[in-house]
């Protein structure tokens, strides 16, 4: 073998696109803290003052956060046996978002935290160290990223489409976490400064279908639409047991869930169509 050739083998070992033991560790300590806020807030959406870090006097707010844990705890149990990074990276970093957000909502709000709690320490141990802990593992594992190859199953023109919902989740979370004075008013359900925070913090996981934009494999993105499949749902769900909050003179009070099922419609169609390819014959279409 030339010296050439010897240079190159490590790099290409190093791009085998395998998921670093310590993303797979970082994901199993992670886990039961998102199942266990799932059950307390969807299950117990009024108990919060006596059962959570701070008091939500909303229950669809409080089974909204429940919902972006339910994901979280599905994409997490994912992780566990994944074997390719690409697969869960874009998930990671919108973790990291999300976590980093929280732990500026808490700051910002810190006199509303019941600090005596167990709960809040959970809370604070939680979204104070997730972040680094998740963007350490991140950068770890992304120099083991594989490009894509070319057998890949590809969006085609769907990318445009899954990219632009992505960066509209992305734009309306952050313009709820910058302005909640501007959003409060025009909320279909009542929110505080921070809830409006925790919502958009929410809504900011949707940037996981940028990736969309930048690597068009259907592999990099068919767990991020189960996952989000699973939010809108468990939300949805959370509508109708709450709808009394709901302000129908509010035009968001209508659009909201329309917007929803139709994401949730569109992620369907697209599930079954790009499934249907991947089961086809032939060479697979390369867009």
């Amino acid at each position: 073998m030339s010296s050439r050739q010897a240079a190159a083998a490590p790099a290409e070992t190093a791009r085998d696109d395998r998921v670093l033991p310590y993303v797979r560790a970082l994901s199993a300590v992670i886990l039961p803290f998102l199942l266990l806020a799932f059950v307390v807030l969807y299950a117990f959406p009024a108990d919060t003052a006596r059962l959570f870090a701070w008091t939500i006097h909303s229950p669809m707010t409080a089974m909204t956060l429940a919902s972006a844990y339910l994901g979280g705890a599905y994409f997490f149990t994912r992780v566990l046996w994944a074997r390719q990074w690409h697969t869960i990276q874009i998930g990671l970093a919108a973790v990291a978002l999300f976590a980093s957000l929280l732990g500026v909502a808490t700051i910002l709000h810190w006199d509303v935290f019941r600090h005596s709690s167990l709960a809040f320490r959970l809370w604070t141990g939680l979204y104070f160290t997730t972040p680094f802990l998740v963007v350490a593992g991140w950068l770890a594992n992304a120099r083991h990223g594989a490009p894509a190859g070319p057998h890949d199953l590809r969006l085609g023109q769907a990318r445009w489409v899954v990219g632009g919902v992505g960066v509209l989740a992305l734009v309306q979370g952050v313009v709820m976490f910058l302005t909640p004075a501007y959003v409060i008013p025009q909320w279909p359900w009542p929110l505080t400064p921070l809830t409006c925070r925790v919502v958009g913090s929410i809504f900011c996981l949707g940037c996981a279908g940028l990736v969309a934009l930048v690597d068009a494999r259907w592999s990099s993105l068919r767990l991020m639409l189960q996952v989000a499949a699973l939010m809108i749902i468990s939300i949805l769900v959370a509508g109708a047991r709450a709808w009394r909050e709901f302000d129908p003179h509010r035009p968001l009070a209508w659009l909201l869930p329309a917007g929803f099922l139709a994401v949730l419609a569109g992620s369907a169609f697209l599930w079954w169509s790009m499934e249907v390819r991947a089961r086809g014959a032939g060479p697979l279409e390369r867009v």
